[in-house]
């Protein structure tokens, strides 16, 4: 069995930013503040990774970013994120979400 270590970090780094944002409602964070609480978590997370998975993120209609044009991105999560989070509905694959276990 092999095990793909990049693909398992970014599933685990979409985690970590749902959950990040969810203890953010209701407004949101900046990418600095996801950035620093995702490496405490993880480490070495780029801004580039960040932005990649908020990015499929968002695709996915779990966030909502503001100011993408801008040099600073701001995320809120949406409803359906907000579901996944509190695991109120099923979470499709490309997400690490932890069993629940209650």
């Amino acid at each position: 069995m092999i095990i793909d270590m990049e693909k398992q970090k970014r599933e685990q780094l979409r985690w970590l930013i749902l959950e990040t944002l969810n203890s953010a409602r209701p407004i949101g964070a900046n990418e600095g503040l996801m950035l620093n609480v995702v490496n405490d978590i993880q480490g070495q997370v780029t801004g580039r990774e960040l932005r990649l998975e908020l990015d499929y993120l968002t695709d996915r209609g779990l966030v909502s970013i503001i100011g993408k044009d801008t040099a600073i991105w701001h995320a809120e999560l949406t409803r359906d994120g907000v579901d996944v989070v509190e695991y109120t509905v099923g979470c499709d694959a490309g997400i690490a979400r932890p069993k629940k276990y209650w």
